[in-house]
């Protein structure tokens, strides 16, 4: 801000104010707003319904966003406030039941999102939503008790276009009928459920679904049969599905996917093996090469943890298109990497926990639209560091396990556009310090595990006024450094575990000069 102008920002969905520091007043509505917040709690007001909507909302959000005051009782106040936005998610006051859902349903036809993620509502309080015709999207991520019966209620809701049912665990196959009418979903996630692939078959007619969400759920290749009816489908997880090789051609009727994740499945290139009559193929993995066929509008492919070697990735270079590429705790090495040199418009590339080396890493240089480069892993060093310096567009780089030294830290410098960097290998001192305290751009910064750094890192590092968040655990910091952090005012996040510091004293640093700091270890 102009003339060093502190201030502090609050945010909710469809809710952003600014707060300005103590010596300034505060807009006048927003002053109101708090002070009715305050009397909600001793029931001073019985009803909001005679004020515009939009003063209702904010007050709503205002009650949430403090996690104090709203109850079943003060929430009486806005019956029929024809609110748009109901955030309950997570909501950390009183808890979030059935009692909550006849002021809720008043909201009626203004009623657009509502979030009741990790509540106690059940399929009765659903009952509710009959007349909330409107409704756009739904989350009842981790809403242990709700099932068919809830779901058919909101099967009416058919202009609703998102509907989250994440780790709701009585969802199991038949619950999926109802959502057959629901022909406007363009989002649903229905990860960690019981739905099997016949539950799948009832989605044959959600025309517009673009995003899809299956993770962890007990479906296998054979849904794809399903899913292959689905025009607009662009965004797919089918991660920890445990999918095997049978019916795995079917990945290619869907040509308009986008964005794929197979992390954590038995995603494999052995099957390629037969082709070249060499080995047997793996019965019960999915050939890379059956995957990615006809697949031409893939932008994102997530292969984390699958059994992919180096040669698995030659499937990847005509894919010109990728953007994000997940390859972490794969078995691939450093050969590989030259299939991977073509990708023009790769953006971002996640290598950790793999066997790829230093004398790998100069195969990606040429990759000029990258973005974010993820290098954790303990045969990183100085060297592999060197080989990257022609990726000046970096704005994230993960080199956590690397063997990163001082010297190797000049290298550095030709990241100017850093944003987040992590260098946690334990070989850097205050001397490596003084080349990163020049990446002026950097909002997250963690060097944890490296004990050799001083109160001296925290001196070198006060000018990087635009940290968000900083990780300086089990190093040599102690209480008397401290005093070097005052300058960092946007810091919302601070972890010194394993430091000469306690919670206290981060608390008074907190209440005197980082007014913004939100999470801090130790606690």
């Amino acid at each position: 801000m102009a003339g060093g102008t502190c201030c502090r920002w609050f945010k909710h969905p469809r809710m952003r104010f600014l707060l300005p520091k103590e010596q300034q007043c505060p807009p006048l509505l927003d002053l109101c707003i708090r002070k009715i917040t305050q009397e909600i709690e001793i029931h001073k007001h019985h009803t909001f319904s005679a004020l515009p909507p939009d003063l209702c909302q904010r007050i709503f959000n205002e009650l949430v966003f403090s996690s104090c005051f709203l109850t079943p009782a003060s929430l009486q106040a806005f019956l029929d406030c024809a609110l748009q936005d109901i955030y309950l998610g997570e909501y950390d006051g009183a808890a979030v039941d059935d009692a909550w859902m006849e002021v809720i349903s008043s909201q009626g036809s203004s009623l657009l999102h509502l979030d009741l993620s990790g509540s106690d509502v059940t399929d009765h309080g659903l009952t509710y939503l009959k007349d909330c015709k409107n409704i756009i999207s739904l989350n009842f991520n981790h809403c242990h008790q709700i099932s068919d019966r809830g779901l058919e209620c909101i099967s009416g809701l058919t202009r609703l276009e998102s509907l989250n049912i994440k780790w709701c665990n009585c969802i199991v196959d038949v619950d999926m009928k109802p959502l057959s009418e629901l022909t406007n979903l363009k989002i649903l996630e229905i990860s960690f459920s019981k739905v099997t692939d016949f539950g799948i078959s009832f989605l044959k007619g959600l025309r517009k679904l673009a995003l899809l969400n299956l993770e962890g759920c007990h479906v296998t290749a054979a849904c794809l049969d399903s899913l292959a009816e689905l025009p607009s489908l662009s965004n797919l997880n089918l991660s920890r599905c445990n999918l095997s090789n049978d019916g795995c051609e079917q990945f290619s009727r869907l040509e308009n996917l986008e964005v794929l994740n197979l992390g954590f499945n038995n995603v494999t290139d052995a099957c390629l093996a037969p082709l070249k009559g060499d080995l047997k193929c793996e019965p019960h993995s999915l050939s890379l090469s059956t995957i990615l066929k006809r697949l031409t509008k893939l932008k994102s492919l997530n292969l984390d943890s699958c059994w992919i070697e180096d040669e698995g990735l030659v499937h990847l270079a005509g894919h010109q298109q990728l953007n994000c590429l997940e390859l972490s705790d794969t078995g691939i090495g450093s050969d590989g990497l030259h299939y991977l040199s073509g990708l023009s418009s790769l953006e971002k590339l996640n290598l950790s926990f793999t066997m790829v080396n230093d004398s790998g890493l100069s195969k990606l240089c040429g990759l000029s639209s990258l973005k974010s480069l993820n290098l954790d892993a303990r045969q990183v060093t100085d060297t592999g560091l060197a080989s990257l310096t022609s990726l000046t567009g970096l704005t994230e780089l993960d080199l956590f396990g690397a063997r990163i030294t001082d010297f190797g830290t000049n290298y550095l410098k030709c990241f100017k556009n850093l944003r987040l960097l992590e260098i946690c290998g334990g070989e850097l001192t205050d001397d490596g310090v003084k080349n990163i305290k020049e990446l002026s751009s950097l909002t997250c910064l963690n060097l944890s595990q490296n004990c050799n750094l001083s109160d001296t890192t925290l001196e070198l590092i006060s000018g990087l006024t635009g940290l968000i968040s900083l990780n300086i655990s089990n190093s040599g910091i102690t209480n008397a450094g401290l005093k070097h952090l005052k300058t960092l005012k946007n810091l919302r996040s601070l972890s010194l575990e394993s430091c000469k510091v306690t919670a206290n004293d981060i608390r008074k640093l907190q209440s005197t000069d980082l007014p913004n700091l939100v999470i801090f270890r130790p606690q």
